[in-house]
């Protein structure tokens, strides 16, 4: 069981720190934004790779962030049953809800592993003249965040697992 607790507690921590990071993001979105509504309208400057670059940060900050969310349990619930329930029933249901969580997470990561070889393979980039290029390396994001986020559920699970092992009594 310490080994299970050193696990969620680890990964809760790894997650943690990638979920900070990814709010930091936000910051920088909103200065791209800034900066190229006002290099627009102040200095008629505008790129399309700087556009483009906006929902690049917005794609990893949500991607990196959805993992975060579990972390801080900011998941939506539907609570009519889950209110009724003891303490090891809802850990029960979190155990299973987080191990299935995590087989479609690394599904969803290994299927995406082909998706960036091939644009990767064929060198792709942004259809638009002045765009980004090695579009590859956002859509690299995606097996890493889903894999994180698979990371997450099993430390959900684990935490729940533990719980399950725990006492009887419901928290108030």
């Amino acid at each position: 069981m310490i080994a299970l607790q050193r696990f969620a507690d680890g990964a809760s921590g790894v997650v943690r720190v990638i979920g900070q990071a990814a709010a930091w993001s936000g910051l920088a979105l909103v200065l791209l934004v800034a900066f190229n509504v006002l290099a627009r309208y102040l200095f008629s400057y505008g790129t399309v790779a700087l556009q483009e670059l906006e929902w690049h940060v917005m794609a990893v900050a949500a991607l990196m962030g959805m993992s975060y969310g579990l972390n801080q349990g900011g998941e939506v619930r539907v609570d009519i049953l889950y209110a009724k329930m003891t303490r090891r029933q809802t850990a029960a249901v979190d155990a299973v809800s987080n191990l299935a969580l995590a087989l479609v997470s690394l599904l969803i990561a290994w299927l995406c592993i082909g998706f960036v070889e091939s644009a990767y393979s064929i060198g792709e980039g942004s259809p638009d003249p002045g765009g980004l290029e090695n579009r590859w390396i956002l859509k690299a994001v995606l097996p890493i965040a889903f894999a994180i986020l698979a990371l997450q559920a099993l430390a959900s699970c684990a935490v729940a697992v533990l719980d399950l092992l725990g006492s009887e009594k419901k928290p108030s």
